[in-house]
Formats: C-alpha cells, sequence, structure tokens
C-alpha cells in the first residue's frame, strides 16, 4: 500500500469514529466503501437472540440470515429464547468463553464483559462513514476507551400509545406535552372507565418510563462523575408524581413483565400505555374485525416535558456482538456487516413496522417512516433518546444497575405505598453502591 493511499484510508476511518478507530486499521487496507471480510474455511456461526415481539421482524431476519448463507457458504444457526433468559446466557457464554459466537442482545450487555467482546472498530468506522454517521447512544453503548465491542442493531421505540377517540372523549385533542396535563388525562381516563397502564414489574423495556420520569424532573440515579447522586429532592418530585399517577393504572401493574401492557391494551382493558410499535402491528396485521379498528384508532407520541425542559425519554436497544471464542471472527464480522446494509436493513425495518428503528442515520430516509402517519414519531426517537447510567458513563456499573432494576423497583415501590417516597430513594441508593462503589 503506498503512504497517499494509507493516509486516505486512515482520513476516511478517523472521520467517523476518530483517531481510536484510525489506529484498529485493518492491514488488508480496504476502503470504507468496499470493507469486507473473508469467512474463514468452513465456517459455522451459532446466534442467541430474543424471541421476536413482531413476527416480521423475525420473518425478515431468518430471511436476510439465509441470504448470507446463500451468498457466503456460512451457516448461521439462530436460537431464539425468552427475553429476560437473554441476560444469563450471554453472560454464561462470556464466563466459560464457549457457546454461542454471537448475541443480539440488550443496550449495554458487553459492557459488563468487554475483553470477552471482539473488536469491531474497522467496521463501525465502515458503517458510520457509509450511513450518516451513527448517533450518540451508540457510540455510549457500544464503545470502551475508543473501542467498538460490538455494532448498535436497532433501537426499539417506546411511545405513548393510546387510542385516539377514548383520549377525544376525555376531553384532549392530544397527549398533553406537560406532566400537569399527562396527570390530568390519565385521571379522566380513569374516571371513565379506559384507564392507562404502565409496567412497574421488572420488564425489561416496558418500564424505561421509571427513567424518564426521573430524568424528566432533573434527577439520575449518578452524576456526570458517576458518583451516586439518587437520593435528592429532584427524585422524591418525581416518585411523589408516581404517587398521584399510580391510582390511574389499572390493577395488576405492579407484576407486569413485557407482554403484558400489550395484552391489556389490545383486550381493551386499558386506552394508553408506554410500548414500542408492537400493539399496532398486532391490530393492524391482524384478520380479526375488532383488532382491525382498533387499529385505525392506535395513535403514537412522546412523552410530555417534565421540570427540566427537554425530552427525557429511554428507549430500547439492540446490541449484536461477537465473543473472542469464536473460531470464525472474520465470519462473524462478515455477517455482522451484511445485516446492516441498506439492502437487507431497510426490508427488515419495513417488515418490522418500524419495530427496529435506524441506529445509522442514513436510515431516517427509509419510507416505512412516511408510508404511514402512525409511524413518523418512532423514527425521532433515536436522536432523543438518553441512555442507562445517565448523565453519567455507560459501563459495567450503569449496566448492572440496569440488570438490576434499581430505579424501576424505586418506583414501584413508591408509587404503590410500599415505601415512602424517602425510604424508595435511599434503598435505591444503598443497592447503587453496590456498583458503584468508588
Amino acid at each position: 500500500m503506498t503512504d497517499v493511499r494509507r493516509r486516505s484510508v486512515l482520513r476516511a476511518l478517523g472521520a467517523a469514529l476518530g483517531s481510536s478507530a484510525a489506529s484498529a486499521l485493518n492491514p488488508r487496507g480496504a476502503f470504507a466503501a468496499d470493507l469486507r471480510y473473508a469467512p474463514e474455511k468452513g465456517a459455522q456461526l451459532k446466534l442467541l437472540r430474543w424471541k421476536r415481539f413482531v413476527q416480521g421482524d423475525e420473518d425478515a431476519f431468518v430471511a436476510n440470515t439465509r441470504k448470507f448463507t446463500e451468498l457466503t457458504g456460512v451457516s448461521v444457526q439462530i436460537e431464539s429464547i425468552n427475553t429476560e433468559e437473554v441476560r444469563a446466557k450471554g453472560a454464561l457464554a462470556a464466563s466459560v468463553g464457549a457457546g454461542p459466537d454471537m448475541v443480539m442482545g440488550f443496550p449495554d450487555m458487553p459492557q459488563l464483559y468487554p475483553d470477552r467482546c471482539l473488536d469491531v472498530t474497522e467496521l463501525a468506522g465502515y458503517l458510520g462513514k457509509k450511513y450518516g454517521g451513527w448517533y450518540d447512544v451508540c457510540q455510549r453503548y457500544c464503545t470502551v476507551d475508543g473501542r467498538w465491542i460490538g455494532l448498535a442493531l436497532a433501537i426499539n421505540s417506546f411511545l405513548v400509545v393510546y387510542r385516539e377517540s377514548l383520549i377525544k372523549a376525555a376531553g384532549f385533542t392530544q397527549i398533553p406535552r406537560d406532566l400537569g396535563g399527562f396527570l390530568k388525562l390519565c385521571k379522566v381516563l380513569k374516571a371513565r372507565g379506559t384507564p392507562a397502564g404502565f409496567a412497574l414489574g421488572n420488564a425489561v423495556g416496558d418500564t424505561s418510563w421509571c427513567s424518564w420520569l426521573l430524568w424528566a424532573h432533573g434527577a439520575s440515579l449518578v452524576d456526570e462523575k458517576n458518583r451516586i447522586a439518587v437520593n435528592s429532592k429532584e427524585t422524591l418530585a418525581a416518585l411523589e408524581y408516581a404517587k398521584d399517577l399510580y391510582p390511574t393504572f389499572v390493577s395488576g401493574t405492579l407484576s407486569w413483565l413485557d407482554p403484558n401492557n400489550n395484552k391489556a391494551f389490545l383486550s381493551g382493558e386499558i386506552s394508553l400505555t408506554w410500548n414500542p410499535v408492537s400493539i399496532y402491528y398486532v391490530a393492524k396485521t391482524s384478520t380479526d374485525p375488532a383488532l382491525q379498528a382498533m387499529a385505525a384508532d392506535i395513535q403514537h407520541a412522546h412523552m410530555p416535558i417534565g421540570p427540566v425542559g427537554r425530552p427525557t425519554e429511554l428507549h430500547g436497544f439492540f446490541t449484536l456482538w461477537t465473543f473472542k471464542h469464536t473460531k470464525y471472527p472474520n465470519a462473524a464480522r462478515e455477517y455482522m456487516r451484511f445485516m446492516l446494509e441498506r439492502e437487507q436493513y431497510e426490508p427488515w425495518q419495513q417488515a418490522s413496522l418500524g419495530f427496529m428503528c435506524q441506529t445509522l442515520r442514513a436510515y431516517e430516509s427509509n419510507p416505512i417512516w412516511t408510508s404511514d402517519p402512525k409511524l413518523t414519531p418512532i423514527r425521532e426517537a433515536p436522536g432523543l433518546m438518553l441512555y442507562d447510567g445517565y448523565p453519567g458513563q455507560v459501563g459495567a456499573a450503569s449496566a448492572a444497575c440496569a440488570a438490576d432494576f434499581i430505579i424501576a423497583n424505586m418506583f414501584a415501590e413508591a408509587a404503590s405505598g410500599q415505601s415512602t417516597p424517602q425510604a424508595a430513594a435511599a434503598r435505591a441508593e444503598q443497592r447503587a453502591r453496590r456498583y458503584y462503589k468508588a
């Protein structure tokens, strides 16, 4: 490779990732526009992921994987398990150095074992340059000391999902943009027998509304320097609001896991919840006339803005990473590249009806976001979302606190009256100290 060409490659990667990407340059010298990895002879891969929430996701994901096998000869065995089991099985594979080659899991799982994850810095630089750059949250979740330990595969946009006719019957034309108006809406819905319902059990995704409410009041689990900050007057204000909001919920939300609010909404028990597009997907694709009619009535909106004065949403996030114990690192990197290229990625988004929202900015132009106006708010989520551990650093401590449901449990305890807000905040502080030991 000539010096001129080498400098060109370094500039291309550096524009996407900075000096950390340049230092990881592969000696093959491939340009960002034509990066490919040659799979090892006889390569076979095993991928662990969670079971689908929408059928279109799984169908398109499997079809893309089959296409990869046809093009490369590399077979990919996909094992789909329950959402709650992915963390445990991924951690076990990292611990013993055996098991699946790759995992499609939750945002900061690789942060629990970064030294066990394959370096994909060069690949992240290539994709970022080609597709308009990664959102900020992607780099936070997927890098350690400037090194990419996984790829941001998709963002699972959570929104206020509601029945438009029932909101109007309650005297509102849209979801209020302030906390006072939102609480008033929920009280009216409860009085009319069409209550809201927000998960307060150990739901992997659906309890993210608790982080929204905490941050909306200017509170957080830790501060910018990773110092525990949850036991504050701002946290108490957020918990007091939750105490007022909780009585407007349908009964049973303290034990709700991720599927429960979907079932409650689709059965007509609730008129408003916090969820991805999966509720709308089921109604829209159903052959049941009642669900088809419900689909026409479903709308999506973003959460209200709290005293902090800006959006504070937390959305789902799916990371794809490869363990160092794989025998076929090139095959794994090539599979990761293939699945994020436009030819595979945009049809996957379309098949999932936007359940898989983009992590690369170029995919904001996917026609899925404007073909159905009900889906347009989903597109905005990647640019709005904060991250577990905000405003501190993503790492093992933030990942462990998220996995331990510290924030969600604090809100469940205070909202339901199991504890006073003061006691709930103090317990959350104590639990967080187990992970933020400094």
